[in-house]
Formats: structure tokens, sequence, C-alpha cells
């Protein structure tokens, strides 16, 4: 490495121990073990290796650095704050404050140049995978040659307690096997965890395990700019690999009582200490100290990134003239824009008189296909189960990025994070299946996709007891309640083939995740449930059946539930009592409407109130009041055939109405 480059990058080095461990101490509060660790890894990545423009944290063809071990955030906030990005030095001294761009955790969308949300361990890793799947399916889309507009590389960095978490390998195997060569996964190989030294609780030989999934495996000392520029410097136009390096850093790295040890890292240092690591540093006393030769390298590093997109901009206008197919494509799918035919082109689809939630939305899905270009769907081994698969595309295999279904093999929950990264190139809108009672696995994922509002459908079959013999390992009772409890995550669970081309609709149009929940079991294609879009499942919940006189009972219900509610209404009106039944196939929706509207539906006197799920009772009495009644199932399933379940779970037209008229 040039002396003088190495100078520079030794004292951006120190500015990134300084800024961390006074921003921690400031906020007394926070981990600054692994910002003074990895502090040359940064100095080295924001100022030699990373090829982006801070002024443009969205050039599409930027590398990705993400920092899967979050709780180090202010290492990535110091880097940013350096490299240019729009992260003032207030930012960095509110560190952890009230409404500060600097959270405890990176969150994407609350500051600039953070491609993810991280915190909980590993899911950063599956973030960066798909990101690197999703920047191969574009290359593949849109490359030509002579004019290849897409070429970014993504970098993560993962602790080791990133590495020890299942969804990590889960998504790293997944990698390996697609061989995605725009990968650098980078390990804080500290060997220290929060509860004291690795060695304590994990023994393995890490590389070798990266190894085995497929990945070339480096090594360099993460304290030694000569030995990060020896391995990184190499890897721009020669990697063929997803690569992982082992990285050796001490943690707390400056500290001369703490590092290396379990004290630096989810402490702040104390004042003392402060005053010693500066001292032994040679820092100056002053708060927040930035030399202004760093200052200068960065500004004038600047202006040549700036230069590098206009290079980009240029080939690109090349590109756009050469291929104007192609570019009008890539427009679309970077706005993702929905057509506004498509309701139209769904009412085109015709259904049997009867048909499973998951076969109904199937034929949805071939339509969506071809309309909407930016749609990429997949699957955790399900895909004839769950009924994902896009029929008129090819499978994402190995080296080959072409497809438009991916097979993401029995890993839920690294599926779920690659589908979060997938989403976070800009250019995606991803899907993904499974059974619904594997949303546990994948819970986590989900949860970090509802806080950042990233744009994931999530496709969940076989949703009740009646799936069937399989039994209770299988059968979900309390996954409706779970997922509805978790803010900006809109879920449905549609009562026939036409409010699952409505949800559908919905999810596309909104702008952050969703679930819907589908039957394994065929439903019967109702009449009440046939109404525009803007009338019914766009409400969240409406009217399907009306009363003819003063309510004797309001019938509330989701999914295959909702033909029972119907059949129960018929049932009562026979013995003189006036019914309404409402279809609530999205509860969140439903929640957002007008106060009018919810009042026109649920509002007044409604009668002896009434909910029908097979499901957990929990969130109902929202609806149903403290004396409503609840056919519900507030315990595990049983392993029967599906007629025989709903016999003994009450689930039939005639237990129902003896419930409801022994109760009137």
């Amino acid at each position: 490495m040039d002396p003088e480059q190495k100078k520079i990058l030794e004292k951006t080095a120190n500015a990134i121990r300084q800024l961390s461990f006074e921003a921690v101490q400031k906020a007394n509060s926070g981990h600054p073990g692994l910002p003074m660790g990895c502090a040359e890894l940064g100095a080295y990545l924001y100022g030699e290796m990373l090829r982006h423009n801070p002024k443009n944290p969205h050039w599409m063809n930027r590398d990705r650095m993400v920092l899967s071990a979050g709780h180090g955030s202010m290492w990535l906030y110091s880097s940013l704050h350096l490299a240019g990005f729009d992260l003032s030095l207030d930012e960095i001294k509110r560190f952890r404050q009230l409404h500060s761009k600097t959270p405890g955790h990176p969150e994407f969308g609350e500051t600039p140049g953070v491609e993810a949300t991280t915190g909980p361990l590993g899911q950063g890793v599956a973030n960066a995978i798909g990101q690197a799947l999703g920047l191969k399916i574009l290359a593949t889309k849109f490359n030509n040659k002579g004019h290849e507009i897409f070429d970014a590389k993504v970098f993560c960095l993962a602790g080791d307690g990133c590495l020890m978490e299942g969804v990590s390998n889960e998504a790293s195997s997944l990698a390996g096997h697609l061989c995605l060569d725009n990968l650098v996964l980078i390990h804080d190989a500290n060997h220290i965890t929060l509860d004291g030294p690795l060695d304590q609780s994990s023994s393995e030989d890490v590389a070798a395990r990266y190894r085995a999934y497929g990945f070339e495996t480096l090594e360099m000392d993460g304290n030694d700019l000569d030995s990060i520029h020896e391995v990184l410097g190499k890897i721009r136009g020669n990697q063929t690999r997803p690569i992982y390096i082992d990285c050796k850093t001490i943690i707390g790295k400056g500290s001369p009582h703490k590092a290396g040890s379990s004290k630096a890292h989810g402490s702040p240092l104390g004042p003392e200490e402060v005053k010693e690591t500066k001292e032994a540093l040679g820092l100056p006393d002053e708060e927040f100290y930035i030399p202004q030769q760093v200052i200068t390298y960065f500004e004038q590093k600047l202006e040549k990134q700036e230069e590098l997109e206009a290079e980009w901009d240029s080939k690109f206008k090349v590109w756009s003239s050469h291929h104007p197919q192609d570019a009008e494509e890539l427009k679309i799918m970077e706005k993702k824009q929905i057509p506004s035919d498509l309701e139209g082109a769904l009412n085109h689809i015709e259904f049997p008189a009867s048909i499973s939630g998951r076969k109904a939305s199937q034929e949805v899905l071939q339509v969506l296909g071809k309309k909407l270009p930016f749609l990429y769907g997949g699957s955790a081994d399900l895909s004839g189960s769950d009924c994902t698969m896009m029929k008129d595309y090819p499978l994402i295999a190995p080296k080959d990025f072409k497809g438009r279904n991916i097979k993401y093999g029995i890993r839920e929950f690294g599926m779920a994070g690659a589908a979060a990264g997938l989403w976070q190139t800009g250019m995606l809108l991803p899907y993904v299946g499974t059974f619904f009672t594997f949303s546990d696995y994948m819970r986590n994922a989900i949860r970090l996709a509802a806080l950042s509002k990233y744009h994931v459908i999530y496709q969940f079959t076989h949703d009740s007891v009646f799936l069937g013999e399989d039994g209770p390992t299988h059968q979900s009772v309390e996954h409706m309640a779970a997922l509805r409890a978790m803010p900006n995550l809109k879920v449905f669970r549609p009562a026939d083939s036409h409010e699952v081309k409505g949800a559908w609709i919905a999810m596309l149009e909104y702008h952050g995740p969703s679930a819907i929940v589908l039957s394994r079991q065929n439903l019967p294609t109702l009449e009440e449930t046939n109404v525009p879009y803007s009338q019914g499942v766009a409400r969240g919940g409406y009217i399907i059946h009306k009363e003819k006189g003063k309510v004797d009972f309001t019938l509330f219900a989701t999914g295959s539930e909702v033909s029972l509610a119907l059949d129960v209404a018929g049932g009562l009106e026979k013995r003189g009592k006036n019914v309404r039944v409402v279809s609530l196939p999205c509860w969140e929706l439903f929640e957002e409407q007008d106060e009018s509207y919810q009042e026109s539906v649920i509002g007044g006197d409604l009668g002896k109130r009434v909910s029908i799920e097979a499901g957990v009772s929990l969130g109902w009495h929202r609806f149903i009041h403290h004396d409503g009644i609840a056919i519900a199932i507030d315990h595990f399933g049983i392993s029967a055939p599906m007629g025989d379940i709903a016999n003994e779970f009450g689930f039939t037209v005639d237990a129902v109405l003896e419930k409801l008229l022994s109760h009137n």
C-alpha cells in the first residue's frame, strides 16, 4: 500500500475509533468494542474499496455495505459521516437519542447509507445474500455485451454471533449453492461474545464450514491495513465464488484495560478509560475530533465518487439508446408501478365453483407474472404444495439467474431474510411461500420487514386445523393472532377466489409487508364476495349478507369460515332470525377505513355478535365485544380427516346453530 495512503487511512481508523467510543460514552449506552476493533476495516472500505456516491446513496449500481452485527452501529455511523453521507457530526453526538438519525441499531430508511435494518444477529447476512442475488438477477437481465450497467458487489460485516445464528447458516448455504460471485462476507473474528470468550460456547472451524458451503475462504489481519489491502485489493476483478474472509481483530482495540475482553463489547468504556484510551492512541483531548487531513481526503474522494457515477450515467445513456425496450422495462421495475387494468385482467380468470385458496392464488400469480416484470417468487421446498410457482418462467439456478422462481430449500428463516434483501435492491418485489405453521421460523425476519416497511409478500398455505391428517404439529391455530399483533404487517385471510384476487391487489398496492393466508381444502366460490375490489377487500371488511329487519345476530368470519357463516345465517333465518354476515379478510385494512364506514359495517345494535374462525379467539372481541360469542379453537389441533375435525371442534352448521340458539 502507498505509504501516504496508509497514513491517511490510519488517521481515519483512529477517527472512527474516537467518534465511536465518545458517542457511546456521551449516550452512556452502546457497544464500543466492534467499532474500535474494526476501525481499520472501516477506514479501508469507505476510504478505498467501496464504489458508491455518498451524495446519491440510492445510485442503483453502488456497492452495498451491510453491517450484520448491528450492535456495532457506531462503526457504520462514523464511517458514513467521514465518507460524506448526509449524517452530520451533531447526529453522531446524538447517538441513541430521541428521533436522531443514529438509533441504537441501524434502521433502513432512517439513515442515509444504511442498506438494511440489522441488530438481531445473522439477519444482515441473509439480507446481504438477498441483495447479492438481486444484483445477479439484474445483471443477467440487463447487461449486454459491451454495455454492462450492473457490476456492483455486496460487502457484509458479520460478528461471531451472526455466524452462530441459524439464519446466517441457512442463507450462506443458499449463497454457496447459487455461486454468488458478487458477495464478500467479512467475519469480525474477535472471538469475544457479550457473555465472555467465544471458546466458552463454540469451537468450530467457521472457515471450513464456509468452504463446505462453496465459498472461497481467505484470511486477513483486520487491524493491519497492509493485510486488508492485500486481501480486499485483489477481489474486484478476480472473484468467481462468494467469498468468506476470516478477519482477525481485537475487540475494543486501543482501550488499555478492556481491549480483547467482553468488557469492551456492550458497555461504554467509562470516563477514565476514555481518557486513557486517547492517551494510548495519541488522540487529542478535544471531543469528537477529526483530523483535517481526513476531512480533506474524503472531500477529494467525494469528487472522484461523483465522477464515477457520472461515468456510469454516460454508460447508462448509451445502453438505453442501444436497448430501448430493456431501458423501458428497467424503468417499470424501478417504479414498480401497478398497471391500471390489473383488476380487469384478474377478473378474466375463470375459477371453478370450488377451489382451494392456494390454487386460486396460483392462478392469480400466473397473470401477475406476465403483468409485473419486477415480481419474483420462491418457496421453501414447497412450491408444489404452497402453489407459488410462476409456470411461464424458469428456476434460478447456480450461475444462472434468468429465471423468476427461487427454490430456497428447507430454509424458511433464511428465505425471509434473503427476500428482504431482494427488495432492498430497489428493483424487485419478492414473494415467498411455505406452510402457515412455519411462519414461526420466519417471524423475526417478518418483524424486521414490518419495522422497516420492506415490500415483501408472504404466501402461507395449509392455514388451519382443516389441513387434516398431518395433525397438530402442522395445524395453525395461534398464528393468525400472532401475525395480526405485528405493527405494519397486513394479514389477509381470503374467503374464496374473489377475495384472493382482491388480496393480491391490496398487497401490491401497500408499500410494506403483507401475508396472505390460504386454505389447503377447496372452498366454494361465493356470489356474495363477487364485488368490485374497491367495495370488498380494499375495505378490509364488508357486509356480504344484509339483515332483513332488526338484527338478531351478526356473524363475523374470515377464510374458509365465511361460507360456513353464510350457511349458518341461512339456518338462523329459517328460524325467523335476522342476520348480518361480515367478511373481514384484513383487519388492518378495515381499521384504516374512515369512522363512518366502519360504523356502517359494525356499529350500532347488531344483536348478538359472533366470530367464526378456525383459530384462537384472541383479538376477536374488538368486533364481537365482551358479551359476544367466539366460535374458535383455543387449543391445539388433532390428527384426523377434515370432516372429523370439523365435527370434533364444532365447526359445522348444526353445531354452530346449536351454540348460538342456546345463548339466545
